[in-house]
C-alpha cells in the first residue's frame, strides 16, 4: 500500500529527524521534496498546493527550527495535515432507524464493485448483521452469477433477477425478501459502464428511487491516480455520493486517488479493499493510513486483526500452557493458521512499526508456513506432543509425508526447540513478576 511514496517520505523525514537543528531553509527544502514525492504519485496538483501550504504554515508558526527536536515536530505536522488531507476521522455504517440498511454501490466495469460487494457482506456479516445481495447489475455478462457466487462465499442471501426483471424491479425486491427475512443490511450491486453516460446515469436514478438507499458509495479503483478524481466528480454530479470504497489498494504504488479523492470530493473513504480475498476489506481509519504512508506502521489494525483470530478464551488457555511448559507443536500449528489467517505476511509484517521499511524489496516467503504446517501435519498427535521422542527413521518418514527434507524437519525440531526454551524463560520472568504477558492478548 503506498509503495512509492512510503518510500519517499520515508527517507525524507528519516533525514529531518536526524538533525540536531533545522532552519528555514531546510524547511522549505524538505517541503519541496514532499512535494515532488507528492506530485509522482499522481495526487492532484491542487491539493498537493494546499498540502504544501498548510504544512509550511503550521511549521513557521511553531518554530519548530528553534525547538529540541525540530525535526520530530516537522514529522508530528506532516501526519496531522495527511490524516486531514485523508479525512480526519472513520465512517462506519449506521444502522438505520427502520432496517433494512440500504447500501447503493456504483462504479465503473473493472473497479471489483461485485467482489467488493461480497466483502462487504462478509465484513457486516462478521459483527453481527445480516446481509441481503441485490443484482441489479444486468449489463455485464455473468454479473449475476458473480455476485451469486462471492455472496454464498460470504454467507448472505443473493436476491437474483427472475422473469425477465430489470434493474429497478430487482432492487424492489430485494428490500421486500429483506424484510421477510429480517435481515438488517440490503447491498445493490449496480450495474456499470466503461464510462459514465446518459443511460448509466438514468438507470442509477431509478434505481436510487426504487431502493431508497442510506449510503451511495462509489467503488474506485486507487490505482487510477487523478482519473479517479475526475470520474468520482462525475458521479457525483449525476448521483449524489455518501462515500467512497478504494480498491487494488494492494497493488497500487502510488496511492494518488486515496490523498486525492477524500480532499476532492469532501467525501468520506468508508473502507479499503487490500487483496482478492473476501476479508480483505477493512475500515478506513485516516490517521492509521496516514502512519502506514510515513512508514510509522499500524498496531491497533494489527491488534484488531489478531483479536478476530483469537479469543479471551483461547488466549487463557495459551497462557496456562506457557506457564507449565505445554506449548506443543499442535499449539505452534494453532498459532501459525491464526498468523496466516490475518492476511498476507507482507502486509502483517508491515504494521509493525519500524519494520515495513527494512522489508522494502525483501521477498517474504510464506510458503515457508505451509511447509511448516505440512511437516507437522506428517507426524503423529504424540510426535507433536511429544517432539523429543523424534528419533532419525521417524524424521525421514515425516520429511517423505510432507514432500520436505530430512534437513527441513531437523531445522523446524531445532526451532521449536530453542523457541521452548526461551518460552520457559519468559515464563520464569512473569512468575517472578506476578503475571506472563502475552502477545495480542485480547
Amino acid at each position: 500500500m503506498f509503495e512509492q511514496l512510503q518510500s519517499r517520505l520515508g527517507s525524507i523525514l528519516t533525514r529531518l529527524r536526524g538533525r540536531g537543528s533545522l532552519s528555514a531553509d531546510d524547511v522549505d527544502a524538505a517541503l519541496r521534496e514532499i512535494r515532488l514525492a507528492l506530485l509522482e504519485a499522481d495526487v492532484s496538483v491542487a491539493v498537493v498546493r494546499a498540502f504544501v501550504a498548510r504544512v509550511r504554515e503550521a511549521a513557521v508558526g511553531q518554530e519548530v527550527w528553534k525547538s529540541l527536536t525540530p525535526g520530530q515536530q516537522v514529522v508530528q505536522i506532516v501526519f496531522g495535515e495527511l490524516t486531514r488531507l485523508l479525512g480526519t476521522a472513520n465512517h462506519a455504517i449506521a444502522p438505520a432507524p427502520q432496517p433494512p440498511t440500504v447500501i447503493l454501490l456504483v462504479g465503473l466495469h473493472g473497479t471489483g464493485k461485485t467482489t467488493t460487494a461480497g466483502k462487504l457482506a462478509a465484513h457486516l456479516r462478521k459483527r453481527g448483521r445480516t446481509p441481503v445481495l441485490a443484482a441489479a447489475d444486468l449489463s455485464r455478462p455473468a454479473a449475476v452469477q458473480q455476485l451469486q457466487i462471492v455472496g454464498q462465499q460470504a454467507g448472505a442471501t443473493v436476491v437474483a433477477p427472475a422473469g425477465g426483471e430489470d434493474a429497478v424491479a430487482v432492487a424492489a425486491r430485494a428490500v421486500t425478501r429483506c424484510r421477510e427475512l429480517a435481515a438488517d443490511i440490503l447491498i445493490v450491486d449496480s450495474a456499470g459502464r466503461l464510462h459514465i453516460d446518459e443511460e448509466l446515469v438514468a438507470e442509477l436514478s431509478r434505481v436510487r428511487a426504487a431502493a431508497a438507499p442510506h449510503y451511495t458509495l462509489l467503488v474506485l479503483d486507487a490505482m487510477m491516480g487523478q482519473d479517479a478524481v475526475r470520474m468520482a466528480q462525475g458521479f457525483h454530479a449525476a448521483v449524489p455520493l455518501d462515500g467512497i470504497i478504494l480498491t487494488k489498494l494492494d497493488g497500487d504504488a502510488r496511492g494518488g486517488a486515496a490523498l486525492s479523492v477524500a480532499a476532492t470530493l469532501e467525501r468520506p473513504i468508508f473502507f479499503i479493499g487490500t487483496g482478492e480475498r473476501l476479508d480483505a476489506l477493512e475500515p478506513f481509519h485516516p490517521d492509521r493510513v496516514a502512519s502506514r504512508i510515513l512508514g510509522m506502521g499500524d498496531v491497533l489494525t494489527l491488534i484488531e486483526r489478531a483479536q478476530e483470530q483469537v479469543t479471551a478464551a483461547q488466549a487463557k488457555e495459551l497462557e496456562r500452557k506457557l506457564r507449565r511448559a505445554e506449548f506443543t507443536l499442535e499449539d505452534f500449528t494453532q498459532q501459525i493458521r491464526q498468523v496466516r489467517a490475518m492476511g498476507p505476511l507482507d502486509q502483517v509484517l508491515a504494521m509493525i512499526p519500524g519494520l515495513g521499511a527494512r522489508l522494502k524489496g525483501a521477498q517474504v516467503d510464506e510458503g515457508e508456513l505451509k511447509r511448516i504446517e505440512a511437516m507437522i501435519g506428517s507426524m503423529t498427535p504424540g510426535e507433536r506432543r511429544h517432539p523429543d521422542t523424534i528419533d532419525g527413521s521417524r524424521r525421514r518418514r515425516i520429511a517423505r509425508g510432507s514432500g520436505t527434507s530430512v534437513q527441513e524437519v531437523n531445522r523446524l525440531l531445532r526451532q521449536f526447540a530453542e523457541a521452548r526454551k526461551m518460552l520457559r524463560q519468559i515464563e520464569g520472568m512473569g512468575r517472578r513478576k506476578g503475571k506472563l504477558p502475552l502477545p495480542f492478548q485480547p
